[in-house]
């Protein structure tokens, strides 16, 4: 079992906050999990007895509407934690978490995280910041999901998804999405993202390969994304 105050993706989350101490308590409590492309790590309507932190990977939240379509909500990659909030909140979750690829994640019980959040005010004040963040960023989505057309939210969400994920030594976003995938996050059909995304292809602005995305003009891409 890792030992979490050797473990570098606390500085990433909350977590940096805690004592020596309190990190030998919690590797003593935690349980380490793995989890395989595809796997629901967390579904809509369950009651959570603990968070994950999540060591490597990627995971999409997203919950249905009303026709049964899923919409993602927002992606989660490493040293995010999963499931503060409800478990905070003693709540149902909201979303359903599903792993894109294979990932790896702390558990850290109920219990522990409470007994963490009681005795080190820090600690609950970096994760109170969180929620902040995390809550700003869901006014931003419903804004834009609400006030852009569709051409300004995948162009949007083009420029997130580098901003978020990076990109690797050839310059493609650093995450691979099927274009069922794009459209829900874009809030569209299938076939409307892919004739949209092959327009921004054609303008030169972004190129495909595959699943690839890579951004050839960011301030044009911009610029659509802001109605210019």
């Amino acid at each position: 079992m890792g030992n979490c105050q050797q473990c570098l993706i606390k500085k990433f989350n909350s977590f940096c906050s805690l004592e020596p101490d309190e990190l030998d308590y919690l590797t003593q409590q935690k349980t380490e999990k793995i989890f395989k492309k595809g796997d629901i790590i967390i579904e809509e309507g369950n009651t959570l007895h603990g968070v994950y932190c999540v060591k490597n990977g990627i995971c999409k939240l997203s919950k249905l509407n009303s026709n049964g379509k899923e919409q993602i909500i927002r992606f989660i990659k490493d040293g995010d934690v999963l499931g503060y909030r409800s478990v905070i909140s003693d709540e149902p979750v909201a979303l359903t978490v599903t792993a894109l690829e294979d990932m790896n994640a702390c558990y850290i019980p109920k219990k522990e995280l409470f007994n963490l959040l009681e005795n080190n005010p820090k600690f609950t004040f970096d994760l109170l910041k969180t929620a902040c963040t995390d809550l700003k960023d869901a006014n931003i989505h419903i804004s834009s999901m609400g006030q852009k057309n569709v051409r300004q939210r995948l162009a949007e969400t083009i420029l997130f998804l580098k901003d978020i994920f990076d990109t690797q030594e050839d310059d493609y976003i650093d995450i691979l999405l099927t274009r069922e995938e794009i459209a829900s996050i874009v809030g569209t059909a299938t076939e409307s993202a892919i004739r949209l995304l092959s327009e921004l292809k054609r303008e030169k602005i972004i190129e495909l390969k595959g699943k690839s995305i890579k951004i050839l003009n960011s301030p044009k891409l911009q610029q659509i994304s802001e109605g210019l």
